[in-house]
């Protein structure tokens, strides 16, 4: 391992070398880096993909979201020169992160095998689209090919039409980068009791499942038992006189809470709503008298009221709103980063607080081979060797 310059966080001194692109591995890999990490970006002398989707060339607000902290080399991968750069990269790694279509890295001359081979100790990260075998193994895969295939879009169904539909997000994406960036630590951590790298694999497809399955798949997890999901048309989004409010009763106490807060006693004892079951069975009825008791009501006082009886609930924000939301400031996770090529730029910082090896600032994503020549000569290549691969375009 190698120290991180400035030291901070629980993976402080971990190296991370990473070829991947678009947002699965570079999520993963930036997770690290909040985290502590030493992680050099390789990208092809054009740029992950990534930099060009946006308003200004070389930098969007979803690149500087995964790659902050990073550093940044440029390699064409298709020049012998370039590969003997990257072995030497692989040779002083911890980590090394590829999210190529399967085959790729081993044809390029940077599989698995060969990698460990020349560095036992490493843990080596594959991320791919359903995994590395298999009659969709040829596919080409983005997170709404994941989504459709996990049964995600089909939890997310209308419930009256029955036609699936897509989370408006890269859902697949980031959770694959969660579940790659939990493995790589649990793997190191295995290393410091072995002293032996290993391969990990994490397809999109089987963390999208895993995830899915604890609520989403359940009218289909007891062999023998399975049964068509009732969906109900409600969302658990109520309409107020001045806005939008969630409120969720669980448990008996929460709903006699709500029924109080909502001057509906009546319906404490209605035999339709009188157990979480029954309250489950006749979700739909349930949902409509809610909002038709709230509809013209404002939301501050409306969430003043439950409040004081102990229901959760909350202000359904607009993106904005999230803003400047008390507990949101209070918390102090949203920072802004002095982003070159794009000028002050909000972030979300990372989620997890270390009592005793606390993460620094921020720092902002690199431009396009910023770090190429300070890499290289802390490989040892002199001034006029580095002139030379950029002479021959080898790097940029």
């Amino acid at each position: 391992m190698t120290e991180q310059a400035n030291g901070k966080g629980p993976l402080s001194g971990v190296k991370v070398v990473d070829v991947s692109s678009v947002i699965s591995g570079p999520c993963a890999t930036g997770m690290l880096a909040d985290q502590g990490a030493q992680v050099i970006k390789v990208e092809p002398p054009s740029g992950d993909i990534m930099r060009a989707r946006g308003k200004v060339s070389g930098f969007t607000p979803s690149f500087v979201s995964c790659n902050r902290g990073k550093r940044s080399v440029t390699l064409d991968l298709k020049k012998p020169e370039a590969k003997e750069i990257l072995w030497k990269l692989i040779e002083d790694a911890d980590v090394f992160v590829q999210n190529f279509r399967p085959g790729v890295a081993d044809r390029l001359g940077f599989g698995a095998d060969e990698a460990l081979g020349r560095n036992p100790r490493l843990v080596y990260l594959s991320i791919s689209g359903v995994g590395d075998s298999g009659p969709y193994v040829g596919k080409r895969v983005y997170d709404p090919v994941v989504q459709s295939l996990s049964g995600l879009a089909d939890i997310q169904q209308d419930p009256l039409t029955k036609r699936p539909k897509m989370i408006r997000s890269v859902i697949a994406d980031k959770t694959t980068a969660l579940y790659a960036a939990q493995a790589v630590t649990a793997a190191l951590f295995s290393r410091s009791q072995t002293g032996e790298g290993q391969h990990v694999q994490v397809s999109m497809l089987d963390a999208m499942l895993n995830y899915n399955w604890i609520d989403g798949m359940t009218t289909i997890s007891v062999v023998g038992q399975e049964e068509e999901p009732s969906n109900t048309p409600h969302d658990m989004i109520f309409p107020t006189a001045d806005g939008f409010v969630t409120i969720g009763a669980i448990s008996n106490k929460e709903w006699v809470g709500l029924c109080q807060a909502i001057e509906r006693p009546d319906l404490i004892d209605d035999p339709r709503f009188a157990t979480p079951s029954q309250r489950e069975v006749n979700r739909q009825e349930r949902l409509e008298l809610l909002e038709n008791a709230v509809s013209d009501r404002k939301t501050e006082a409306l969430l003043t009221m439950l409040e004081s009886h102990d229901v959760p609930c909350a202000p359904v924000l607009r993106r904005q709103q999230v803003l400047d939301d008390p507990q949101v400031l209070h918390n102090d996770v949203i920072t802004v980063l002095d982003q070159q090529g794009l000028g002050p730029t909000r972030q979300a910082q990372s989620a997890a607080k270390f009592s005793a090896t606390a993460t620094g600032p921020l720092s902002q994503a690199p431009a396009l081979g910023e770090h190429t020549s300070d890499v290289l000569a802390e490989l040892g290549l002199s001034e006029q060797d580095i002139a030379a691969l950029r002479d021959n375009q080898t790097i940029s």
